[in-house]
């Protein structure tokens, strides 16, 4: 089993006070070229921004390729694991969407990227179902302004 699924779970009550505060910050993640290239792959995108290192030194403002945003946007899911709490009898956790999406700045290949956490709504809809409302902030290393910045809403449900 991942570290990552390992983390002692916290209180409903506990996860709900945690609300306006960064809960935390996630490792650094590369983002290599064979990463944007499998990518590519899966969803079938293969502008050669993404997947032709010489002709987007050529042609492009980046001077490198440069990754898909919905790429940067997916490894929210791994950061979100190594930082977010895990609460006592959840049962499963839904991405439900989001609120707020923008890709700020490109992420270029060989660049290294991790996920800034900020709790900011955590609300029963029923006594089974709690609807998490995250700031994310995706930063790239040595950059000054992030990959990204969304408002992430989970579902998550108990027993």
């Amino acid at each position: 089993m991942n570290e990552v699924w390992k983390k002692p779970p916290v209180s409903l009550k506990a996860y709900q006070d945690m609300v306006g505060h960064e809960v935390g910050v996630s490792s650094w993640h590369l983002v290599d070229q064979n990463r944007i290239d499998v990518y590519a792959d899966v969803i079938e995108d293969h502008q050669f921004i993404h997947i032709d290192p010489e002709r987007a030194k050529r042609e492009t403002p980046f001077g490198s390729t440069v990754a898909h945003g919905f790429l940067t946007m997916s490894l929210m899911s791994i950061m979100s694991y190594e930082v977010m709490p895990v609460i006592e009898g959840t049962t499963m956790g839904v991405n439900y969407g989001f609120d707020k999406l923008r890709f700020i700045s490109p992420v270029r290949a060989g660049s290294r990227v991790r996920g800034r956490f900020t709790l900011m709504e955590a609300r029963l809809r029923k006594p089974t179902e709690l609807m998490s409302r995250t700031s994310v902030s995706v930063e790239i290393e040595g950059e000054t302004r992030p990959a990204l910045a969304a408002d992430w809403i989970g579902l998550i449900y108990f027993a």
